[in-house]
């Protein structure tokens, strides 16, 4: 099922609708997202930060041309904590999919996208943090075979990740394609509805 599933790299344009995918989440999947209950003036502004230029933030976009599902993939140096990787950098994944999209294996392949981005950037380490009780990430971490360590009602995950190969770029490279062709057919379809409907509309 997972494979069906399309996975884009958002970019500035797509900010505007990450804003309107967070802020539509409800309070107890905003406490699995970010550990806690954020109220819209935060969950702004973390979305108003977010550097496309340092960060990969990656989407789902359903049928509709809505923003169901994103994956931020943040990159820091590596410190004492990350002593386990000889690399300059690791990477923390956090997902959230709106309730409608679920049971279809979407955080799954947004975290598949975002262990390749890695591996193609020379980063060897992923890790997540989540609150114990957050059972969707819980299972992803379980089905990467993450090595998961639970303290204080949160928990760390890690992945070592193999380093990178030809299957591997290219992979990634025909993911991106074959998302961004789906991304295009959807915008197209959308501007095109739009416009029909001021045309009935003048009628």
């Amino acid at each position: 099922m997972t494979s069906f599933v399309l996975v884009k790299e958002l970019r500035e344009r797509d900010r505007r609708r990450m804003l309107k995918h967070f802020i539509e989440l409800e309070e107890s999947d905003r406490l699995l997202r970010f550990g806690s209950v954020l109220p819209d003036e935060q969950v702004i502004n973390y979305v108003n930060r977010i550097d496309f230029s340092r960060d990969v933030v990656f989407g789902v976009y359903n049928r509709l041309f809505r923003l169901v599902a994103v994956g931020h993939l943040a990159f820091a140096p590596r410190d004492e904590k990350n002593s386990a990787t000889e690399k300059e950098r690791v990477a923390e994944f956090g997902v959230s999919v709106s309730r409608s999209a679920r049971g279809r294996g979407i955080g799954s392949r947004l975290f598949e996208r975002a262990a390749i981005h890695c591996r193609n950037n020379d980063v060897d380490t992923l890790y997540m943090h989540c609150l114990s009780s957050n059972k969707t990430m819980m299972h992803i971490a379980k089905k990467a075979g993450m090595e998961i360590h639970r303290d204080y009602g949160e928990a760390d995950a890690y992945l070592k990740l193999p380093p990178a190969n030809p299957g591997s770029v290219l992979q990634e490279a025909l993911d991106e394609q074959f998302a961004v062709l789906d991304y295009t057919f959807k915008a197209n379809k959308r501007i095109a509805a739009k416009w029909l409907g001021r045309l009935i509309g003048r009628k």
